[in-house]
């Protein structure tokens, strides 16, 4: 079950940053860009979340995870703030 629920998360992921950048791209709207980067951010942290728990059980990619994850919170963050309308 585990294997679903995380391959299920990191394909909403990939989905919404896909969707967010397609999105960017047709109207040109930055805080969608930023969106999608923080999604794309999401997806690796998801798939590392995959790699950690079912791919490599014994190796420990906790901190790498936390990285991505610190990444994908900034870029939104950075988007919200400094991008105005």
């Amino acid at each position: 079950m585990a294997v679903l629920i995380y391959s299920l998360c990191a394909l909403t992921s990939v989905a919404c940053a896909w969707l967010s950048l397609r999105g960017y791209r047709r109207s040109g709207y930055r805080l969608l860009f930023w969106s999608g980067l923080c999604f794309l951010g999401l997806s690796v942290n998801n798939v590392l979340l995959v790699v950690d728990k079912l791919v490599l059980p014994m190796v420990d990619l906790t901190l790498w995870r936390l990285v991505a994850a610190l990444a994908a919170v900034v870029l939104m963050l950075f988007g919200l703030i400094w991008e105005e309308e």
